[in-house]
C-alpha cells in the first residue's frame, strides 16, 4: 500500500521520516542528512506532512506545501506522551506519527515569512533588553563600591553615572572612569538598536490591517498589536474568544471530578511574552480608569467594569481578568471586522 502520510522528526543535520499507509501503519523509514531532506519529498505523490512546531519547522511546512503536499505542525507538548519506549528518533517520528491520528490535538498555524520576521524582531529587542537592563544593573553595582548610590530606576542610571564620572573628588580611579564611559557608549547603542527596531513595528503595523485595528483597545499598542500579528496569526482559526484566551494561558487552570469543580489560577500555557504584553496593557488600561474617576471623567462600560472587579478581587487579578477580556475583544473585533467600543454588550445567544 502507498503511504499517505510522513512523520518527519526535525534537527540540525540529521533528519528521521517515518512513511505511513491509510491505516497508519509505518511501511518505510528514511534517515536524511540535510541537503538528501531538502529534496526527499520533491518527486512523490502529494503526502500529508507532519512535524512538531520545533526549530525550523515554519520553513520545511513552506517548502513542502510549495512541494504540492499538505503540512501540519502539531504542538510538541502534545507529541510527547505518544512517544514510546525510549528517546531515540525513530520513536519521535513514531509518535509524532500517533499524535496525528488524534483529533483533539489543535494544529499550530504555519507562519509566513513576515510574521516570523515580526517575531525575531521581538525576539531581538527583547534580548537588546535584557543586555541593557544588566548593564544598568552592573553599573549601579559598581558605583555602589565607591560610594555613590543611585536610586532605582533606568532612567535614573545614566544620570548619575555622568555625574560620578564628572566629579574629581569622588574616588573613581581613571581607568575604572574609562571603562565606566564605555559601558554607557554600549547602553547607548542597544538603545538605538531598540528604536530603529520598534520604528520597524510601526512600519508592519501602520500597513497591517488587523494590527491597525487591535490599537484601538486600550492596553494595546504596537508591540502587543504586532506580536500578536506574528504569534496567533489570523485569530479566525479560534472558534471563540474564549479559545483565544486559553491560547494565550489567560483562562483559569481546572481541577474538577463529578460535582466538584475547582478553578485556579490562570494555565499560563501558550507564548508567555505575548501574555506578558497583554497583562502589562490590561494594568496601565486599569490605572487610566483609575485616573479618569479620580479626576472625575466619564467612564464607559468596560471602564467601569475593571475597576470593580480591582474593588471586589484587587490590582493584580483585575489586571489578568482584564487581559483576559481584551483577548476576546481582540478576537470579536476580528471576526466582525469592527473598531473598539467600550460601552459594547454582547448580544445574548437566541434560545432554539
Amino acid at each position: 500500500m502507498d503511504a499517505t502520510t510522513v512523520a518527519i522528526d526535525l534537527a540540525k543535520d540529521v533528519f528521521e521520516l517515518a512513511f505511513a499507509d491509510a491505516c497508519g501503519r509505518i511501511i518505510e523509514r528514511k534517515r536524511l542528512s540535510r541537503s538528501a531532506f531538502s529534496r526527499c519529498l520533491a518527486n512523490r505523490p502529494p503526502l500529508r506532512v507532519v512535524m512538531e512546531a520545533c526549530g525550523s519547522a515554519h520553513h520545511w511546512a513552506r517548502v513542502f506545501q510549495a512541494q504540492g503536499h499538505a503540512a501540519r505542525l502539531l504542538p510538541a507538548r502534545s507529541v510527547k506522551p505518544y512517544v514510546q519506549g525510549n528517546k531515540t528518533d525513530r520513536a519521535d517520528a513514531a509518535g509524532i506519527l500517533e499524535a496525528d491520528r488524534c483529533g483533539q490535538i489543535a494544529s499550530v498555524a504555519i507562519k509566513t515569512p513576515d510574521q516570523q520576521g515580526v517575531q525575531a524582531q521581538h525576539r531581538v529587542r527583547e534580548r537588546l533588553k535584557a543586555q541593557r537592563t544588566s548593564l544598568l544593573n552592573l553599573l549601579r553595582g559598581v558605583l555602589r563600591e565607591f560610594g555613590v548610590a543611585i536610586p532605582l530606576g533606568a532612567a535614573k542610571v545614566k544620570p548619575a553615572v555622568h555625574d560620578a564620572l564628572a566629579d574629581g573628588d569622588n574616588a573613581l580611579p581613571m581607568s575604572l572612569r574609562d571603562t565606566l564611559s564605555t559601558l554607557l557608549d554600549q547602553i547607548d547603542a542597544l538603545e538605538t538598536m531598540m528604536h530603529d527596531i520598534e520604528l520597524k513595528l510601526a512600519t508592519f503595523a501602520s500597513r497591517d490591517a488587523d494590527s491597525r485595528r487591535h490599537q484601538q483597545v486600550p492596553g494595546v499598542g504596537v508591540l502587543t498589536a504586532t506580536a500578536i500579528s506574528a504569534s496567533a496569526g489570523d485569530l479566525h482559526r479560534f472558534a471563540s474568544g474564549r479559545h483565544f484566551a486559553a491560547w494565550l494561558g489567560l483562562t483559569p487552570r481546572e481541577h474538577s471530578s463529578g460535582r466538584k469543580r475547582q478553578l485556579g489560577s490562570i494555565t499560563k500555557r501558550g507564548d508567555p511574552y505575548l501574555r506578558t504584553l497583554l497583562i502589562h496593557g490590561a494594568r496601565s488600561a486599569l490605572c487610566a480608569a483609575l485616573l479618569r474617576r479620580k479626576r472625575g471623567q466619564a467612564l464607559d462600560r468596560f471602564q467601569t467594569w475593571a475597576l470593580e472587579v480591582a474593588e471586589r478581587r484587587g490590582h493584580n487579578r483585575a489586571a489578568v481578568a482584564l487581559a483576559n477580556k481584551l483577548a476576546r475583544r481582540l478576537w470579536a473585533m476580528t471576526r466582525d471586522g469592527k473598531s473598539f467600543d467600550g460601552n459594547h454588550v454582547s448580544a445574548a445567544p437566541v434560545a432554539h
